[in-house]
């Protein structure tokens, strides 16, 4: 045989010549993805997601402003301060007093019961900002601080092309106030009970984030 019985003809190497251009393209397109600070991958937001964490991973329970007042409704309906606040003053975090309100439908004997932070309970209220419907409250009383364990998938949403909005989901680390690993204070406050026990990899939360002139942005609210 010989060797121009083995050379591709015309046709044949057009079609490896294109072959190796797509897979040029391919390979540039790829390695360019890889280098783009700005491509929605979990490399490229696991800083961000650490910084955004850093700064507000606190687990904060909307007590803004103390002292805070229990009414006599508000005991006899089960409300959510009638049910925590007996709890935290049991753990030292709080003690109340008796004062006297003006009688009304709330207050039918003119008393409340007015729960102030003790020392303990102050080392956990701490800057929090918090704005919603025209109220702005700097302070919260925050009980467990949250940290990025492993990003498991990044979703993009790119219907705004100015502003792409990446959805993080993440599995998490928790260091919660020693006190709550009291049985009763996780009775009393279920929804940071369950966060507790979903971390580790037990639960995954998720994280927005928006596409900025700087990079990747964390943008606070529900996704």
């Amino acid at each position: 045989m010989n060797s121009r019985s083995i050379r591709p003809g015309r046709r044949a190497r057009t079609f490896i010549e294109t072959l190796t251009g797509i897979a040029l393209v391919c390979a540039l397109a790829a390695c360019g993805t890889r280098n783009d600070a700005t491509a929605p991958t979990a490399e490229n937001l696991a800083a961000p997601l650490d910084d955004y964490l850093a700064r507000s991973g606190d687990l904060c329970l909307a007590m803004f402003d103390w002292p805070i007042d229990l009414t006599e409704a508000e005991a006899g309906s089960g409300a959510r301060h009638a049910v925590q606040f007996p709890v935290m003053e049991q753990l030292g975090l709080v003690h109340s007093t008796i004062v006297t309100a003006p009688k009304s439908s709330e207050s039918p004997d003119g008393a409340v019961k007015r729960f102030e932070l003790t020392d303990a309970g102050r080392k956990f209220y701490k800057p929090h900002a918090y704005a919603a419907r025209g109220a702005e409250h700097p302070n919260d009383f925050c009980v467990a601080h949250l940290k990025r364990e492993k990003i498991v998938d990044v979703k993009l949403d790119a219907s705004d092309a100015h502003h792409p909005l990446a959805v993080v989901s993440y599995t998490y680390q928790i260091d919660p106030a020693p006190w709550l690993q009291n049985a009763d204070a996780q009775r009393v406050f279920p929804m940071i009970t369950r966060i507790m026990n979903g971390a580790g990899g037990q639960q995954q939360l998720r994280q927005g984030f928006t596409l900025g002139d700087k990079g990747w942005v964390a943008h606070p609210g529900p996704v």
